[in-house]
């Protein structure tokens, strides 16, 4: 049902004005603060209030109310431009939706989750509104409130349903938008065995790694899955141990699932102020984790010079450690590792990054994402490939334990140099069966 967004805008103002009104009542009064839940409550009770004033105004004018429905759509729009993304809701809201690419206010295309991309409606009424709305998910998305604005015209944030938002102004034509849903939060390795992302035995392989507490490291390219894949190795490790996650923009959301992982500690980068002040990097923040009494530290994607802090983490005990990085292959890996350790601040010679690898990587899984022409032009995603770090000759050392197999998802290769340490975790490569 279309709804009136010019109605929805003035009472998503008037609705803002009377909770402003009551959290200074309260304030004044000596209350505690309402709770986020408590607020939407209220806000729900104000909006209900709007209407029924409005509805008694048309009638007063001689016009016809809104229906139940019309109600009831206002009712959800004025609620999702107060908590939500606005008009982007309902996309949010759709669990087949995948990517949203928003090249102005009335451009905008929404990828699902079969590969399908559509032109859809205006989010905004204009690029200057569009502007407003990132700005205010700025303000209170992540630990910290974000600036968007012509002195800052970038900006990556995480939305309140773990969708990761990136934004960039006043260096485009028009403001731009991308976002890329979590649409699989709560996953395990059995529902990327169930999805054909993996096979049994992969999943059976990774299960094992992450028991016996290797290092690894996820790689593939833009919207591959690797976050995915990452939150399903996390859900292996169990729950008496303490994580540190460290992150550009809260993503991962391990601590929103007390019953899997009870002890977690989530970092966020913070940013430079308008003065250039008060960044905190990705770098020292994988510094201070170390001193955070983690049983593992989750990196969420290396991009940077934190890569060579969180390898001498690796190698300094902190065994079982996970990442992400943006790579076209699992061989690649090493290069982009080396090409960052010399931006970092170290400027760790290639030969020494190496060693370092070496001694800090067990496996490296690659996943691939690719559109079957074949089939429909479905889009496709599985683990292509699995290496295992052997050690260092001037460069890495590495063997591809599992390759791409007849379907996609990889298959065993070559032996695997540790696989005594696999098998009192579950993985026997000479013992078939379904996952679990």
């Amino acid at each position: 049902m279309s709804i009136d967004h010019t109605l929805v805008k003035r009472f998503r103002q008037e609705v803002g004005d009377r909770l402003a009104h009551q959290r200074r009542l309260d304030q004044a009064g000596g209350l505690a603060p309402m709770t986020g839940e408590d607020e939407r409550q209220f806000a729900r009770a104000l909006i209900s209030q709007v209407l029924e004033e409005h509805a008694r105004s048309e009638i007063g004018s001689g016009r016809t109310p809104p229906t139940a429905e019309e109600e009831e759509a206002l009712a959800a729009g004025i609620h999702a431009a107060l908590f939500g993304v606005g008009r982007l809701q309902p996309l949010l809201d759709d669990p087949e939706v995948e990517n949203i690419d928003v090249n102005g206010c009335d451009r905008v295309f929404v990828g699902y989750a079969d590969g399908q991309e559509v032109m859809h409606d205006p989010v905004a009424d204009s690029d200057e509104e569009l502007i407003e709305l990132i700005q205010i998910l700025a303000a209170y998305s992540g630990l910290s409130s974000r600036a968007f604005d012509t002195a800052n015209p970038q900006l990556d944030l995480r939305l309140p349903d773990g969708s990761r938002l990136s934004a960039v102004m006043d260096v485009t034509v028009r403001p731009a938008v991308s976002i890329r849903r979590a649409r699989l939060g709560k996953v395990f390795l059995s529902d990327l065995v169930g999805n054909g992302t993996l096979t049994p035995e992969l999943g059976r392989f990774m299960s094992a790694a992450v028991a016996a507490r290797k290092n690894i490291m996820i790689a593939g390219s833009t919207n591959a899955g690797k976050t995915t894949l990452l939150r399903a190795l996390a859900n292996e490790i169990p729950p008496h141990e303490r994580l540190i996650t460290v992150e550009r923009a809260l993503e991962l959301g391990l601590d929103q699932f007390p019953e899997l992982h009870p002890n977690v500690v989530a970092f966020e980068h913070r940013l430079p102020n308008s003065e250039g002040q008060g960044e905190i990097t990705m770098a020292e923040l994988v510094r201070r984790s170390l001193r955070m009494n983690p049983s593992r530290v989750i990196v969420g994607e290396v991009l940077g010079d934190e890569i060579v802090t969180m390898l001498n983490a690796m190698t300094q005990g902190n065994d079982g450690s996970l990442s992400t990085i943006h790579a076209n292959s699992s061989m690649e890996v090493f290069n982009r590792i080396s090409t960052y350790a010399l931006q970092a601040e170290e400027r760790l010679p290639i030969e020494a990054t190496h060693m370092l690898i070496a001694g800090a990587i067990d496996f490296v899984i690659f996943i691939e994402k690719r559109n079957d022409y074949h089939q429909g032009g479905r889009l496709r995603r599985y683990v292509a490939s699995v290496r295992e770090v052997a050690g260092v000759d001037g460069r890495v050392l590495s063997s591809e334990v599992f390759t791409p197999g007849p379907d996609g998802p990889a298959v065993p290769h070559a032996p695997i140099a540790c696989l005594d340490d696999l098998v009192p975790h579950g993985y026997d490569p000479t013992v078939l069966g379904d996952w679990r």
